[in-house]
């Protein structure tokens, strides 16, 4: 008979999930157990169900998704029999969820500050105002966010990605619940901030026995910060154990492919010393400052006499922290936001948008935004969406049309099975290759790239990345690749642009920038990544950039 003290906390017993009594299984006889204060990562690709897996422990599964088969226990309680009311009572209290999107969590219409005080007030009601406020203070100050009150009055919008999922990672840490499930936590976030807010959660673990179930396709993050692994594919569990184990030693060919899927460093490419197709001079962008009663807005400068060129064929990578002006820059030379100062020269001519080759440039300049569900029309379908690229185009047919969509989205691994979709049937990778495929859609010759891959697992991000390289071989588009995560650059990239608070603080060749980096921000920023690498008995071994080796979480 199994006793309180060595109960597991969560127990999930053959789970399995279909779209309606009868139809596709969705998750097909899943079961795990996570202990007390135990970290548990579930690795695999998009569509592998292991969000819905997750998302059952809550009750939170979409219909018309239903529980065929199987049960989960939480603390001895059959929640699969649980009445809404009783769910309600555990959900943020006991389990806490992080999403994929923060921009879908966060209410547009509501304060940080009132967001995050709505589940103290809720669930934590012998707490004063004074007391709540105080709390939510030191958590945004945990999570690093520079100034904790500043963002009590600010909205949603006023952030970048990475600046939200903190905050929503600070609204479930707040009420410290016993199971915290965080579905891709640090997507969206740079690579000093990520490992500071894995820590955080491996802190939390170890200060209120909180158990973690982190859903991630970075594999790195997995292997350091978890204590066991769980591999699924097609909605079934291909694999389960001790990470060191599982990942020094995978038994299975799916756990195998996961492990060589992953970024390495391609060898240095001969880019030709040609006129720039993109050059920037002096670049300023001011953001007008909030209003506030009795004092006039203080205007903010997000980017400061910023200069680069990006030559033909050529990737220059933009990497730096959350917040530094990576996607500000991006949008700028997109022509989507008004510079303060400076130029932008396309092939050699200045471009404004009064003048003459304004149109020309929008039309070769197509850019990829971080965040796809924020960009896709959802009344559109994927075909709709893709095809809306060539809308302008002269002299193709209709029929040219719809069969170059069908090529893009054979390139992008979608198929023509996906056309007739709408962005809210796709998972979170899907949505981001429609995004690709409407950017690629007009064969470019420059592709502003914010996070192109951020929203994929290892396999599909593998195959978009040798997508990115085949497309420049076939058809010569330069890139701009704006990336928090240091291994695609290290993959992808030509030169490598570091930039920090506005400023490009070190810019160089690829091997130059990490392999000697001259800045101490760039050290900083390079150590913080753990990397996985191939040992002669086939397996991997975790290490930090510019350190001793670590071990696998123990």
């Amino acid at each position: 008979m199994t006793t309180t003290k060595n109960r597991p906390l969560v127990s999930v017993e053959g789970l399995t999930l279909a779209v309606g009594e009868g139809g596709r299984e969705i998750v097909r006889n899943v079961s795990f157990d996570i202990a007390p204060g135990e970290m548990v990562g579930i690795v695999g690709e998009s569509g592998s169900g292991k969000t819905q897996a997750a998302r059952a422990i809550m009750g939170l599964t979409p219909p018309p998704l239903v529980r065929t088969a199987g049960r989960v226990l939480f603390e001895g309680e059959d929640l699969t029999q649980a009445k809404p009311a009783r769910l309600r009572e555990l959900r943020g209290a006991r389990v806490g969820m992080v999403f994929q999107e923060p921009m879908t969590s966060l209410n547009p219409s509501m304060t940080i500050g009132r967001q995050l005080d709505e589940g103290l007030a809720l669930h934590r009601r012998a707490l004063s105002a004074e007391a709540r406020r105080s709390r939510i203070l030191d958590m945004l100050a945990r999570v690093g966010i520079r100034d904790p009150k500043g963002a009590l009055d600010a909205w949603p919008h006023e952030f970048s990605g990475g600046m939200r999922q903190r905050m929503m990672l600070a609204s479930v840490m707040l009420l410290e619940p016993a199971l915290l499930i965080a579905d891709e936590p640090t997507t969206a976030l740079d690579a000093v901030v990520q490992r500071d807010v894995l820590e955080l959660m491996l802190g939390l673990t170890r200060e209120h026995m909180t158990a973690v179930l982190m859903i991630s396709h970075d594999l790195p993050m997995v292997a350091r910060f978890t204590q066991r692994v769980i591999v699924m594919r097609h909605g079934e569990v291909k694999e389960a154990g001790y990470t060191e184990t599982l990942l020094e030693r995978p038994k299975h060919d799916y756990t195998r492919e996961l492990l060589h899927a992953m970024p390495r460093r391609q060898p240095a490419r001969a880019v030709a010393d040609e006129a720039p197709v993109v050059e920037v001079r002096g670049l300023v962008i001011d953001y007008p400052g909030r209003r506030r009663l009795f004092s006039r807005p203080v205007p903010k400068r997000a980017l400061h006499g910023i200069d680069l060129v990006v030559r033909p064929r050529e990737v220059v990578a933009v990497v730096g922290g959350s917040g530094s002006g990576k996607t500000t820059l991006g949008r700028a030379i997109a022509g989507l936001l008004e510079p303060g100062g400076g130029e932008i020269r396309f092939r050699g001519r200045p471009i404004a948008r009064s003048d003459a080759g304004w149109f020309d440039y929008r039309m070769q300049c197509q850019m990829v935004f971080q965040d796809p569900y924020a960009s896709l029309d959802p009344r559109m379908t994927v075909d709709q969406l893709v095809g809306g690229g060539l809308r302008l185009v002269k002299g193709m047919s209709a029929n040219d049309k719809a069969h170059r969509v069908a090529e893009v989205l054979d390139e992008v691994g979608l198929g023509t099975g996906f056309a007739q979709r709408h962005p809210h049937e796709l998972s979170g990778g899907q949505r981001q290759r429609v995004a690709i495929a409407r950017a690629i859609v007009r064969r470019p010759a420059f592709v502003i790239a914010d996070e192109p891959v951020s929203a994929l697992d290892v396999t599909v991000r593998a195959q978009v990345l040798e997508l990115f390289a085949e497309l420049q071989r076939r058809h010569g588009f330069s890139c701009l690749f704006i990336s928090h995560d240091l291994g695609v650059v290290e993959q992808v990239a030509d030169r490598v642009i570091v930039m920090h608070d506005g400023r490009i603080v070190e810019q160089g060749s690829r091997d130059a920038v990490f392999d000697a980096p001259q800045q101490d921000y760039t050290r900083k920023l390079l150590s913080a990544i753990p990397a996985l690498e191939p040992t002669q008995a086939g397996g991997v071994r975790l290490r930090w950039r510019f350190g001793a080796e670590l071990p696998l979480a123990a």
